[in-house]
């Protein structure tokens, strides 16, 4: 079932940051919305997850799986984020920053199971003792976007995710990533300001959406 956004806008005492924005994300599909420093692109990420900071007012309808969320706590809404900052934890293993995202109730072996496999389809096999310290930026960037995937979430956000990696990581983790939003059948909404990360989904430049 989709991401949909029904004539969403955000303002700020009384002054819209951009023009309403309807936008329907299909699963599998990674739409892109793209914009200049300040245009309120991160602030619809967090409209959309639920954590829209006070003094912004969100007008419009956000529906998951043809579910309207607007009233939705964070917690319940089950979209993953994914930030230009890995924020892996620097005291847990590789393991054990992956096994996070896994439900409490997961037995131990099916744990392991899950972080194992997940580590080997990103080329990271034998990576489950190691510390975040001694991975390459790409590597972190892959396992961050893994502890994200691993909650299983219904939709994932990404806000700059390729920012601060190099040109010669950038293509590979942005191929990487889009390839396992559609192995999930998911749909997923990236933000950024370099054309160059753009997405095949649909595109919505808030710049001049105004």
């Amino acid at each position: 079932m989709p991401l949909e956004l029904k004539q969403v806008q955000i303002t700020r005492r009384g002054e819209a940051l951009f023009a309403p924005v309807s936008l329907n994300i299909s699963p599998g599909e990674t739409a892109t919305v793209m914009g200049a420093s300040g245009c309120g692109k991160s602030t619809l990420l967090s409209a959309i997850c639920g954590s829209l900071s006070r003094g912004f007012t969100l007008r419009g309808e956000i529906l998951l799986k043809g579910r309207a969320i607007n009233a939705i706590p964070m917690e319940r809404r089950n979209i993953g984020i994914l930030f230009q900052d890995d924020l892996l934890f620097p005291h847990m293993s590789i393991g054990s920053n992956l096994a996070f995202a896994l439900p409490a109730g997961m037995v131990r072996h099916q744990r392991e199971k899950k972080v194992t496999h997940a580590l080997n389809q990103a080329g990271l096999e034998g990576f489950e003792d190691r510390d975040p310290a001694t991975l390459s930026g790409g590597q972190r960037a892959r396992v961050s976007l893994l502890r994200t995937l691993l909650a299983n979430p219904g939709a994932l956000l990404l806000d700059e995710p390729f920012s601060r990696l190099d040109q010669g990581l950038k293509g590979q983790i942005r191929a990487f990533l889009f390839a396992q939003v559609k192995k999930m059948n998911i749909p997923a909404l990236l933000v950024t300001h370099d054309p160059g990360d753009m997405a095949e989904g649909p595109l919505i430049d808030l710049t001049t959406h105004r």
